[in-house]
């Protein structure tokens, strides 16, 4: 099952907050499996379930322990909306 993702990362005690939303972008983007649209606000993931799923569970993680309080806010929908974005 293919899934789509749009996720936006608010670091609330960071104080350099953009080099680790940039962070985070750069390492999802390692993920050749999967495909990575970012703009201004958001990025979206594309990508068979379980390897977006097991991404994100690895990301989430790692930004969590690296920046303390922040805020991850996503969409999930079910089915490849990348052709949506082009």
């Amino acid at each position: 099952m293919q899934l789509s993702v749009e996720i936006s990362l608010y670091p609330l005690q960071f104080e350099d907050f953009e080099s680790e939303v940039w962070e985070f972008i750069k390492r999802i983007r390692t993920y050749s499996e999967l495909r990575i649209v970012t703009n201004g606000m958001s990025s979206q993931i594309f990508g068979e379930y379980d390897a977006v799923m097991a991404c994100l569970n690895k990301e989430l993680k790692i930004t969590f322990e690296r920046t303390g309080t922040q805020i991850f806010v996503c969409k999930f929908l079910a089915g490849d909306r990348s052709s949506v974005n082009e």
